[in-house]
């Protein structure tokens, strides 16, 4: 745990960030007696994020030793700062900051999803990176179960079966859809429309719009986002709720997941292909993937409806000792960040100790290597792996690329911000290893790229 004091202001919780961390809680501390000016300084790139008020810098005490950290820019260059923490939504490869230093590490935290910077889904960009905190069980720091606060949040009561079979006898669909961002990487609005043409799917949100929220108050999105008890009455009545991510990554999962677990619907599931994994038991969600088409998924889904017993076996998980899962419980237990948990640090105060205790260790092997003359060897650089965020190519929701027309808007969009974010990674790492210092030539790399691209094809 972290010793540092404050945690994130409202307004400073990037969007879709689960929740807003305490600022009251400190950690148990260290025995380090340096004072300030001696102590490695970790500069917060994304000061947005800066997860500490009301100043500027602060010192925190984590588990080896302390550190000094920032959102002040002015100490980029200091022979001090160590480590550069950037925020995997805010980092562009044509603002990074230029002649990388020998003597800093970079750290990414990104617990967003993978549309927001695909630069980071290929190996050129996430191998910028020392020390990553992601979505990804394989990263540094993993933040995959941001989204879930424990185990209780699980077993909340789910709305009994008469009353849900009473509310599709006033004409409701079993099926929810609430998306308002529509246009996105995993094109899950294709899917959901041709679904349609087979199962009543009532949709509430801008996208594919077909009915309305009974009161003013519940149409209005902060209601929605804040897990407004009123919002929550309303759609745990549905038997299903589909679940599709805005993005396709092993183990990016969201609210979209959890909540209707928390509420007892049925989460109709695409996103992480490695979903089962965290699941609580063998039958909690039904897989899009595992159906050869929305039609034959719209089959499954009406046989469930109208059996009220095989429906109740997706809701066994509730009951005592149902969550079955050993892997989903020991990573709830062994992560050290809570999820609106006062006694424990945040996410990002976690990582930021993390970051501490690995540059403290790495000041001391530097000055044992120094002290040795090179009798004892120079610690080794840790470099971030594709499998710390590594993203598939995004497909189209339904069909296959082939079948798109030439002017389809997410073809032109999503394919291109895919692979043009693998020339960027590629040309800030060519600038790194030529010791650029102008940002400005970053187009020119970018053009270099272009043209070899051309003549290899």
């Amino acid at each position: 745990p972290c010793g540092a004091d404050g945690g994130w202001a409202q307004d400073a919780v990037p969007p879709g960030a689960a929740f807003v961390a305490a600022a009251s809680y400190r950690g148990p501390g260290n025995n380090d007696t340096r004072s300030n000016k001696a102590l490695p300084i970790l500069l917060w790139w994304s000061g947005s994020l800066f997860p500490h008020f009301p100043g500027d810098t602060e010192r925190i005490d984590c588990p080896r030793g302390s550190c000094l950290v920032t959102r002040s820019r002015r100490v980029a260059r200091h022979r001090r700062t160590k480590a550069l923490i950037f925020y995997g939504t805010d980092f562009r490869a044509y603002e990074a900051p230029l002649p990388r230093l020998p003597h800093q590490t970079w750290a990414l935290f990104h617990e967003e999803s993978p549309m927001n910077n695909y630069v980071l889904s290929h190996s050129p960009g996430i191998r910028l990176f020392n020390y990553t905190a992601t979505f990804r069980r394989e990263s540094d720091y993993p933040l995959t179960l941001q989204w879930l606060p424990g185990t209780g949040y699980l077993l909340a009561p789910a709305v009994p079966l008469a009353e849900k079979d009473a509310w599709r006898r006033k004409g409701y669909g079993p099926v929810l859809y609430m998306q308002s961002h529509c246009d996105v990487p995993s094109d899950r609005d294709r899917y959901v429309r041709e679904l349609m043409k087979y199962i009543q799917v009532d949709s509430y949100g801008k996208c594919l719009h077909n009915r309305e929220l009974p009161s003013e108050r519940l149409r209005d999105t902060s209601t929605a986002t804040t897990e407004d008890s009123e919002f929550m009455t309303f759609i745990a009545r549905y038997k299903f709720h589909l679940a599709l991510e805005n993005a396709i990554c092993d183990d990016y999962m969201t609210e979209k997941l959890w909540r209707p677990m928390h509420l007892g619907a049925v989460p109709v599931y695409r996103g992480s292909p490695a979903v089962r994994d965290w699941m609580p038991n063998n039958l909690s969600i039904i897989l899009i993937d595992d159906f050869d088409s929305p039609r034959e998924l719209a089959k499954y889904l009406d046989f469930l409806d109208k059996n009220g017993e095989e429906y109740l076996k997706y809701l066994e998980y509730k009951n005592a000792g149902g969550i079955k899962n050993q892997f989903l419980l020991e990573s709830l237990e062994k992560r050290e960040w809570g999820v609106n948990d006062m006694t424990l640090p945040n996410y990002l105060n976690g990582f930021e100790c993390f970051i501490c205790d690995k540059e403290n260790t790495r000041v001391k092997e530097e000055q044992e290597h120094k002290k040795s003359r090179g009798k004892i060897p120079a610690p080794r650089p840790h470099i971030a792996q594709f499998k710390h965020m590594g993203c598939p190519m995004p497909t189209p929701g339904f069909g296959s690329v082939e079948d798109l027309s030439g002017g389809d808007s997410w073809k032109e969009m999503w394919l291109q911000d895919y692979w043009q974010s693998l020339d960027q990674g590629e040309a800030l790492t060519a600038m790194i290893h030529r010791n650029e210092s102008h940002q400005g030539r970053f187009w020119d790399y970018m053009h270099e790229i272009f043209l070899k691209r051309t003549r290899q094809h």
